[in-house]
């Protein structure tokens, strides 16, 4: 975890241990792990059909403080699958609709809304606040400013995507030596939002956001506790129909402008 707060397992209270008391009775984890979690503090990038799943589960099991950063609003359209949102929440704010259903949910979680667009100029100061960041847009635009930050201030990245009946995800580490890609190294061409599909075009099954948004979630603890293996360097392919999930390697590409050999060339 980089630099997060740390928090003695000697102050989980009565309450933390029995909310908690089927984590801490895993190995891996148990109460030093749950206090790392409770102190964690992750950056969920768009609160919408990957972030709801996403952003349910880091609440129940117990990140101290969630970051939700979108500047959309509920829209009936969206309830099919951003079950993070209710049909009252309709017209609200998604960061003030998340955070209401954070809070049901455990209102030991501190809950932080960034409701501005995240652009080039503010994703660095805003990512450098959190732990871990989680991003679960569907603008390119925004993956590519988030890449960057990430990189920049040596946050580490889970990267997802889905739509119709398919995902993918990853994560990100480029700011550490080794064969650890960006998301530029990926996708070195940014294509132009009108060439990519949208779920608004082309739909998308509802559960299998829930399915991509339940793996970054899992991502996320394994990042935070240091557990089992990084997706960093593979990319974690889902397609519901099949069904199947396959792991294909990615590399860091030496000409990559962000994190090749000569960043900027």
């Amino acid at each position: 975890m980089t630099g997060a707060a740390q928090l003695d397992p000697a102050e989980l209270d009565n309450d933390q241990l029995l909310r908690h008391a089927r984590t801490v009775i895993l190995d891996e984890i148990d109460e030093e792990g749950q206090a790392k979690l409770l102190a964690a503090r992750v950056l969920v990038v768009g609160a919408g059909g990957l972030g709801s799943p996403l952003m349910l589960y880091l609440a129940a099991m117990g990140i101290g403080t969630i970051g939700v950063a979108d500047d959309d609003r509920v829209d009936m359209t969206n309830l099919q699958r951003q079950i993070v949102h209710t049909t009252a929440g309709i017209g609200q704010a998604k960061t003030a609709s998340a955070a209401a259903a954070i809070r049901r949910l455990n209102p030991h979680v501190t809950v932080e809304r960034h409701d501005e667009r995240v652009t080039a100029d503010t994703a660095e100061g805003l990512v450098a606040r959190y732990d871990l960041v989680a991003d679960g847009t569907d603008n390119p635009t925004a993956r590519y400013v988030m890449n960057d930050a990430c990189h920049r201030a040596k946050v580490p990245l889970i990267s997802a995507a889905v739509v119709r009946f398919e995902g993918q995800i990853t994560t990100h580490r480029s700011f550490e030596p080794g064969d650890n890609p960006c998301y530029r190294c990926i996708h070195p061409k940014e294509l132009p939002d009108d060439l990519l599909p949208r779920c608004e075009e082309v739909g998308i099954l509802g559960p299998a956001a829930g399915v991509m948004g339940s793996l970054m979630a899992v991502e996320a603890a394994k990042e935070l506790l240091g557990l089992g293996e990084s997706l960093s360097g593979r990319l974690l392919l889902y397609d519901a129909l099949t069904p199947e999930l396959r792991p294909i390697r990615v590399h860091r590409r030496r000409d990559c402008p962000l994190c090749g050999d000569v960043p900027g060339a």
